[in-house]
C-alpha cells in the first residue's frame, strides 16, 4: 500500500512542476488525448506524457484542461516517432495534486494510456502506445 501511495503521489509531484520541453525536431506528430468518461466536470485534467526512460519522473510534456460533459482533451505537438505513455488525473478540488483516502486509495479519478488499470501503480509495459507517421488520437478511461 505504501509503495502505491509513493508511486502515485511521485506521479503526481512530477505532473505539478513539469514544463513543456521544445522537441528537438521542427516537425512531428499531433498526439490528441481524450478522457471520455469523468464523473463531473469539476476542477481539471492533468496530462503527463512520458517515454520509457522517465516514466514516473519528469514527464516530456505535461498539459491540464477542463473538463465538459465528461469529456477532456489536450493536443501534443511535435512529438517524435517512439514509445510513450500518457497517465492522468482530474484534480477535481484544483489543489494541484491527486488527493487520497485515509486508507491511501486515490479519491479523485485517474487513468494511464491503454487504459490498463491494475491494483498498484501504472507500468509502461502496460500503458505504451506507439507514435509513427500518422497524427494519433487516444481515448482514457477513469
Amino acid at each position: 500500500m505504501q509503495q502505491i501511495i509513493l508511486a502515485l503521489a511521485l506521479l503526481i509531484s512530477s505532473m505539478i512542476f513539469a514544463q513543456t520541453t521544445p522537441n528537438t525536431l521542427e516537425k512531428g506528430i499531433s498526439v490528441t488525448v481524450s478522457v471520455v468518461n469523468a464523473l463531473n466536470d469539476e476542477g481539471t485534467v492533468n496530462f503527463a506524457f512520458y517515454s520509457e526512460e522517465n516514466f514516473m519522473k519528469q514527464p516530456i510534456y505535461a498539459k491540464s484542461a477542463s473538463v465538459e460533459k465528461g469529456k477532456s482533451t489536450v493536443v501534443f505537438e511535435g512529438v517524435a516517432q517512439g514509445f510513450y505513455a500518457i497517465l492522468c488525473f482530474q484534480d477535481e478540488n484544483n489543489n494541484g495534486r491527486m488527493d487520497f483516502d485515509i486508507n491511501g486509495m486515490p479519491i479523485e479519478s485517474y487513468g494511464s494510456s491503454n487504459n490498463v488499470m491494475n491494483f498498484g501503480p501504472p507500468e509502461f509495459v502496460n500503458s505504451k502506445f506507439e507514435v509513427k507517421d500518422n497524427a494519433l488520437n487516444l481515448e482514457i478511461k477513469f
